[in-house]
């Protein structure tokens, strides 16, 4: 008898069934991913009492889930994501879930990010204690975060970003103790962060960026939570400054706090973060897609969690910093980018900012940044994206390298003190001063030179003709002079002869 019917990954497959068939099996396992389903939602798939995997991503299929699909027992493993499907979630399967000892062994999953379904989310789904990722971004949900959520204990991945959702984060998601991925970004939430939020020791992503959070970052972050590696409140409304307990987080390779109003001095122990000073990174794999937006060369990327290994960037721009770059930050030698635009930095441009050379984006545009550019920045071969419009630089703007193709004058707009290309105002350097002749001076000087050319000239001519007569008396030394001419001229035509011969053989080779 068919249990499974895998045809996924096939987007050149097209599936016509009637809406009137009734299969004379019972599927285990239907993956049609990518396929084209005509006829909307597929009404075939309500005969198939013991589903355990459900995968119709990506089939073109839109409108409601149909009422049938609610009297379903429940699917373990089910993904419907990458489709126009709309209305609310309640038509989910909510039947007894099929206990089957033959089954396989999947983790129990929800995929319905990238449609458009709305509402609040219904508090069937807290039915759902066996759920190990859910993923309901990229919807238009509405309301809070439901309660009964706090009895989600097996979650490890929980995809919220990109909805409608409001109201503060609840204390109950620090129960959650397996979570390692928390992402609920492009929301409304606000309020500040519950301190139960310290016992996710496992959390790897955190994710909280475009909301209304605010207060500050607490110390338990790095303290309690030391195996982050990402941590993102891009646009938000928190303050004070970023603690040293966050350099503690020895993993970090994307650290986002951008578009806040955090004051304070950037830390030094920045400097220390282990994952931004080492060339291996976190790869998250299959099985969740989640995106990550990063402000990379002057725009926003989104990548997915099979890529975010390679992304290493530090993003502190559009808030209220003070005080220097401090030097230690060059030690984070597998950086990608760094931006610090947007802020009150004094002081200069680190002398060693050529050390950073994986560096492919630098923005530190909207600062009071004074001095010269170190002429290490040539040592940038990555680089190609930078900005230090509008500081206070001044001197000669270094060439080579990288910088070559970096021509847009645009770079280094608003630093008036700024020569050399691609800015228009020339330099005149003070190294290697130009320094006009005094006529009167060449003319007292040129009897001199007169005299000097002329002792050259007798003392060639002395060694000259000394050289002659030697020979004219003496025959031995003629002779030895003769021989070695001869043997001389013999060797050349050996060698010439020998390197002709070489070059006709390998002619005749090919």
């Amino acid at each position: 008898m068919l249990k499974e019917f895998n045809v996924g990954s096939n987007s050149k497959l097209t599936l016509n069934v009637s809406r009137e068939w009734l299969p004379p099996f019972q599927l285990r396992d239907i993956d049609l991913s990518s396929c084209k389903i005509g006829n909307g939602f597929p009404r075939w798939l309500q005969n198939h009492r013991k589903l355990h995997r459900l995968v119709l991503s990506n089939t073109t299929i839109s409108g409601p889930l149909p009422m049938s699909l609610r009297k379903m027992p429940i699917i373990p493993f089910m993904d419907l994501s990458h489709n126009n499907l709309s209305g609310p979630l309640t038509n989910l399967p909510n039947g007894v879930a099929n206990v089957d000892d033959d089954g396989d062994c999947i983790e129990p999953a929800l995929y319905l990010q990238n449609n458009t379904f709305n509402e609040s989310i219904p508090r069937s789904l807290c039915k759902r204690a066996d759920l190990v990722y859910l993923d309901l971004s990229k919807n238009r949900l509405t309301g809070e975060i439901p309660k009964c959520f706090k009895n989600l204990q097996n979650l490890q991945f929980l995809g919220l970003s990109s909805n409608g959702l409001s109201g503060t984060l609840p204390s109950f998601i620090g129960n959650i103790s397996d979570l390692s991925s928390l992402n609920l970004n492009d929301n409304n939430f606000s309020g500040e962060l519950p301190a139960e939020l310290w016992n996710l020791s496992v959390l790897e992503v955190l994710d909280l960026g475009d909301n209304a959070f605010c207060g500050k970052i607490p110390e338990w972050i790095g303290e309690k939570i030391k195996l982050l590696w990402v941590f993102r409140i891009h646009k938000n409304n928190f303050t004070r400054g970023i603690p040293q307990s966050l350099c503690t987080t020895t993993n970090l390779q994307i650290l986002d706090v951008a578009h806040n109003n955090f004051t304070g001095t950037i830390p030094h122990c920045l400097g220390e973060l282990q994952g931004m000073r080492n060339d291996y990174g976190r790869d998250f794999g299959e099985g969740t897609e989640e995106g990550l937006v990063q402000d990379m060369k002057g725009s926003s990327y989104e990548y997915t969690t099979n890529t975010w290994y390679l992304v290493k960037n530090i993003d502190l721009s559009n808030n209220k910093f003070v005080g220097e770059i401090h030097v230690e930050l060059t030690a984070l030698s597998e950086l990608l980018g760094l931006k610090f635009a947007n802020n009150h930095l004094s002081g200069g441009i680190p002398d060693n900012i050529g050390n950073m050379r994986t560096l492919i984006s630098l923005d530190l545009s909207g600062n009071e940044l004074g001095g010269s550019i170190p002429p290490s920045i040539t040592n940038l071969t990555f680089l190609s994206h930078l900005n230090l419009l509008n500081n206070k630089l001044s001197g000669r703007i270094p060439t080579g390298n990288q910088l070559q193709t970096l021509i847009d004058p645009s770079i280094y707009a608003g630093n008036k003190d700024l020569c050399g290309p691609p800015m228009p105002k020339n330099c005149s350097n003070p190294d290697e001063p130009t320094i006009t002749p005094n006529k009167k001076d060449e003319a007292a000087h040129e009897p001199n030179k007169v005299w000097f050319y002329m002792d050259i000239m007798c003392g060639c001519a002395t060694v000259f003709w000394g050289v002659i007569v030697v020979l004219i008396l003496k025959k031995q030394g003629r002779h030895k002079l003769f021989m070695f001419a001869e043997e001389s001229m013999d060797k050349i035509h050996v060698a010439i002869m020998v390197r002709v011969y070489k070059m006709r053989r390998g002619k005749g080779a090919i």
